[in-house]
């Protein structure tokens, strides 16, 4: 029997489910701790959330959404017409964009 978290990345179709474990793997080693909360994978610094990996429900494109995305600037992460949280967009396609991620991520660890 899986657990919600097993489940929420074993119920995501390919390519996004290969690359979403890609990612999760990444962003552990990133010094982040991983939650199942709000029906997604939750990524933790400090004990805060810092971002979440999901796959938008229209296009079924798959995002890192940044919790404190108003406070970053960075030309890869979008808005969208949320208030607070901006992300990035991957396409499992392609190779991700790996070195850009980190860079993100660093910027995000600094605001905690």
């Amino acid at each position: 029997m899986l657990n919600p978290l097993e489940n929420y990345f074993a119920k995501q179709p390919e390519p996004q489910q290969s690359c979403m474990l890609f990612l999760r793997k990444w962003l552990m080693g990133q010094g982040l701790e991983e939650q199942y909360k709000y029906m997604t994978a939750m990524y933790y610094f400090k004990g805060k959330p810092l971002c979440y990996l999901s796959v938008s429900s229209k296009e079924k494109n798959l995002y890192v959404g940044f919790i404190k995305g108003h406070l970053m600037k960075h030309p890869k992460l979008e808005k969208e017409g949320r208030k607070q949280i901006k992300a990035i967009y991957l396409d499992p396609e392609k190779d991700l964009p790996v070195k850009t991620l980190g860079e993100i991520v660093k910027m995000a660890k600094k605001l905690y």
